[in-house]
């Protein structure tokens, strides 16, 4: 059961009542007619291989509100793709897959790349990218849901919740984020965002002083949740990254372009759980080792387009900071643990812990060492005063990726 209690600058809605879900679902009803909404799904092809994506497309099979569903699917050949039409076609609500690897979205792709305009790398990032371009090419929704394919203990009331504060009409939500206690199995898990976020906010504070932009991340409850949702005005100029940074580059965005007023985090489950990446102690280019560089340079680049300054001996600075910071983090999680009955690997505490310091130093000797790198996929808006006409180039492969595989209009 949550609190009422309001920290940090951002709106918090808790979950106070666990109100029904059909009281929830015939509001957000009322509200499509008004504000039509869609729901965006990154997806791996191997994602529709394990238990969680079937549950999903299960719950979303019974949502009433939904104008459409948006299918990014990656890692995918020809058969892969034909079984993925098969696999959403049970969805009720007009959908579509991109077929983010086939020939037309490759071409677009291509087409973007000889003008600098498309992703520099796969990943989450560009296949969310291309989905908000397709929603922004379909033209139908005022309010988008993000929500990741591998929730092991989805159900419906998390994209309600999700998505009800930026379409309810009263309320004036451009953006919201959503979080959750990542507790499953008896463990306490969300170790990058518990032992590298957090205590790297806190040492970043106690080095350069309380700044906004600090501040603000430090008001949400989960940064690194890949469940958000936006009214449709947000995604024309928004840039995200396309690395790890994805989470932390679309709350910088949001900071950048929005008052803090206009921006809320909303209570979506009691518990959650998905695929764990392992730790590659002994590789950076895969696992949670490069999901903390790339965050930690997200976080040093946004830092440095505020003005900070920043040396090889300042990131030493916070490298031995946080690392004081995290171990005395993994006292009170153990605390909080041992209260609350669940299991508490210190050694492996200590041992992310030790990896993420190492990790925070890398990140910042990269930001001197490649100052000008660009990270951001470029805004739709810009993409598309560059290509006047690359909305219905979009929309048209999509539906011609589909009409061929599936022989429907």
């Amino acid at each position: 059961m949550g609190d009422f209690h309001q920290n940090g600058i951002i709106t918090t809605l808790h979950n106070l009542t666990d109100r029904p879900i059909d009281d929830l679902e015939a509001e957000l009803t009322r509200f499509s007619r008004v504000r039509p909404m869609s729901l965006v799904l990154p997806s791996l092809y191997s994602e529709l291989q394990g238990p969680a994506l079937d549950r999903i497309v299960t719950e979303l099979a019974q949502v009433p509100y939904l104008q459409e569903v948006v299918i990014g699917l990656d890692r995918a050949d020809r058969d892969q793709y034909r079984h993925a039409l098969e696999f959403f076609n049970r969805l009720p609500q007009k959908h579509r897959v991109l077929w983010n690897d086939g020939p037309r979205l490759r071409a677009i792709d291509e087409k973007l790349r000889a003008q600098g305009l498309a992703p520099t790398e796969m990943g989450k990032g560009r296949n969310v990218w291309y989905c908000l371009g397709y929603v922004l090419a379909r033209g139908n929704s005022e309010s988008v849901a993000l929500h990741d394919c591998d929730i092991l203990t989805y159900d419906r009331s998390m994209l309600a919740r999700l998505i009800y504060p930026v379409a309810n009409p009263s309320f004036n939500y451009e953006f919201c984020k959503g979080y959750y206690a990542r507790v499953a199995e008896d463990k306490m898990n969300g170790r990058v965002t518990r032992l590298l976020v957090t205590p790297l906010l806190r040492a970043l504070k106690k080095i350069l002083g309380p700044l906004d932009y600090l501040e603000f991340l430090d008001s949400f409850r989960y940064p690194l949740a890949g469940e958000f949702s936006f009214r449709i005005d947000v995604v024309n100029d928004i840039r995200i990254p396309s690395d790890w940074g994805l989470e932390i580059g679309v709350l910088s965005e949001m900071k950048r372009n929005y008052a803090t007023n206009r921006l809320c985090q909303v209570d979506i489950a009691d518990r959650y759980d998905h695929k764990h990446q392992d730790l590659s102690k002994h590789d950076d280019s895969g696992g949670l080792s490069k999901m903390s560089i790339d965050i930690s340079k997200a976080i040093f680049r946004k830092l440095a387009t505020n003005g900070v300054v920043f040396s090889s001996e300042t990131f030493r600075s916070i490298k031995a900071t946080y690392y004081r910071i995290a171990l005395d983090f993994i006292e009170t999680y153990h605390n909080d643990a041992v209260i609350n009955g669940l299991e508490f690997d210190v050694h492996s505490e200590e041992e992310s812990v030790e990896l993420f310091a190492e990790n925070v130093l890398n990140a910042g000797l990269h930001f001197l060492d490649y100052p000008m790198e660009k990270p951001f996929i470029p805004s739709w808006n810009r993409v598309s005063s560059a290509i006047p006409d690359i909305f219905e180039q979009l929309q048209e492969a999509v539906e011609a990726d589909h009409r061929e595989f599936l022989g429907e209009a």
